[in-house]
């Protein structure tokens, strides 16, 4: 299996600033067993977002394999599962929060996963500078940060100018799955995603929960206190 060597990057600082940042610095604490999976098996399945391009099939060890960007895992729950379910797609997550890293790669390894594939860093700069353009078979974004206050809402991953990045990089039948909780963000994603004329809605508006989607302990939460979770899912004209 392929192994990342990434050596000697230059600090997240020195790279262009983005005007929408795929993330938000989140502080939270590492498990042992998180920091140890973290520790041991990020040399093997890791990379850090440096801005260098990558080449997929030497990525993942198959250079005709499809592969899934997933931006902002969490805790990897739902990533593990829908990467054991579909073993013959590479599934490439970003995040930058490390104890969802580590549980990840723990979840990873108690699997067995060769398919998975961890990104630290903004996923602007990966799709920007490190993807191919026609390259991905989709992309996933499941709850991202709804940045709930009208003055923030500017900084909200789906929005134009990152959907335009985002479509150039995947390939024609590419499916773009999004999911929230957060009703008005969903109204917002589904006008974004119509607007974009590359995109064609799968359904008549929200799409109910495929299958292929597993439900998260962070998802059961939200549906005990009665949120309402959306899916959509466009594909690549």
């Amino acid at each position: 299996m392929s192994t990342v060597s990434h050596t000697s990057p230059p600090p997240a600082a020195a790279l262009p600033e983005q005007r929408v940042r795929s993330f938000h610095p989140r502080r939270g604490r590492i498990t042992a067993s998180q920091a140890d999976a973290h520790q041991r098996l990020w040399p093997r399945y890791g990379l850090k977002v440096d801005g260098r391009p990558l080449d997929l099939g030497e990525l993942f060890g198959y250079p005709e394999r499809p592969v899934v960007l997933e931006i902002g895992f969490g805790m990897g729950e739902a990533t593990a599962a829908m990467a054991e379910a579909d073993p013959g797609t590479g599934v490439l997550g970003c995040d930058v929060h490390t104890p969802g890293q580590g549980n990840l790669l723990r979840l990873v390894e108690r699997a067995g996963l060769e398919n998975v594939r961890i990104a630290d860093g903004d996923a602007v700069v990966l799709l920007r500078d490190m993807l191919p353009p026609g390259r991905l078979a989709g992309l996933r974004v499941f709850f991202p940060d709804p940045w709930p206050k009208k003055r923030h809402h500017k900084r909200r991953l789906i929005q134009p100018e990152f959907l335009r990045l985002a479509v150039s990089r995947l390939a024609p039948g590419a499916v773009v799955h999004c999911a929230t909780d957060w009703e008005p963000y969903a109204e917002q994603m589904l006008q974004v995603l119509d607007a974009e004329p590359e995109l064609e809605n799968r359904y008549d508006g929200f799409a109910p929960r495929p299958a292929s989607r597993p439900l998260t302990k962070f998802e059961r939460q939200g549906l005990n206190r009665g949120h309402v979770v959306r899916d959509l899912v466009f594909e690549r004209r």
